[in-house]
């Protein structure tokens, strides 16, 4: 079985996570509530491994070595470079969870950068210090269930105004904002052809590159909305027959970017 994976803070003074400073041998008190669920939940013992992350690509082997304090050992470490195609959810704000279930799913299948959008149809309202506070849960969460040394990056909120100004520079960098509309008369394949052209472009001049997938509320994206996105450069795509729910079309079109740009071997 694959070992268990921990983000802990960077920041921290008590758990200092530096890859010029950490060497093999050296012992990392476990944060109280990693010392809680791997030693108390999931009952690890002396001689027992787990893996450590900062979530910014530090990854830690490390071995429990004194579980009275929660104590583990180095054993070795990498430093995981980011994805030079990076792939966004512009996820809308959708009521019963269903936005949280996205941003937990698309973290499990290897979305690099979330941004959640306050669209004319969403009925949910970003509330600062309390959803912020809840997604930032749910993308560690699945970091660790995903044991992904990097934690996706969250956005501030934003509006549909903003949205348009993501899509017009992204015409300016080189960027592609991919916009799931079920009335759209472009195929997905058509997006995997520009993904390809995208990624090659990224390997040519090893200049990073994002490709958003931009998903609306329960009630869809208006047409104003699509009108807007679509004249200030987004390609707007049909993503199957299936009409999917707001919490699936994100992740599943993620999936199958994930697929054609290698991350899935």
């Amino acid at each position: 079985m694959t070992n268990p994976l921990y983000v802990i803070q960077s920041d921290r003074d008590d758990v200092p996570l530096n890859a010029d400073a950490l060497h093999a041998g050296w012992t990392i008190d476990l944060p109280p509530a990693v010392k809680r669920h791997a030693i108390g939940a999931m009952r690890l013992a002396v001689g027992d491994q787990l893996q450590l992350s900062d979530g910014k690509g530090l990854r830690i082997d490390a071995e429990i070595v004194d579980t009275q304090n929660g104590a583990a050992k180095v054993m070795n470490f990498t430093t995981e470079p980011r994805p030079i195609t990076r792939l966004a959810l512009v996820q809308a704000l959708a009521k019963t969870g269903h936005d949280t279930d996205a941003v937990d799913m698309a973290t499990q299948i290897g979305v690099d950068e979330v941004i959640p959008w306050q669209a004319g149809r969403s009925i949910a309202k970003w509330k600062a210090g309390k959803t912020d506070r809840k997604w930032r849960q749910a993308l560690v969460s699945a970091t660790e269930q995903s044991r992904r040394a990097w934690v996706p990056g969250l956005d501030d909120c934003i509006s549909s105004k903003e949205l348009v100004a993501i899509c017009r520079r992204a015409c300016v960098h080189g960027d592609l904002v991919v916009v799931l509309h079920q009335d759209a008369t472009t195929t997905w394949a058509g997006v995997e052809e520009c993904v390809a052209k995208l990624e090659q472009r990224c390997l040519d001049d090893g200049k990073p590159r994002t490709v958003y997938v931009v998903v609306g509320p329960e009630g869809g994206i208006s047409d104003e909305e699509v009108a807007n996105f679509t004249e200030a450069g987004a390609e707007v795509c049909v993503l199957g027959h299936n009409i999917m729910r707001a919490s699936t079309a994100g992740p599943v079109a993620l999936s199958l970017l994930a697929r054609a740009l290698g991350r899935f071997a």
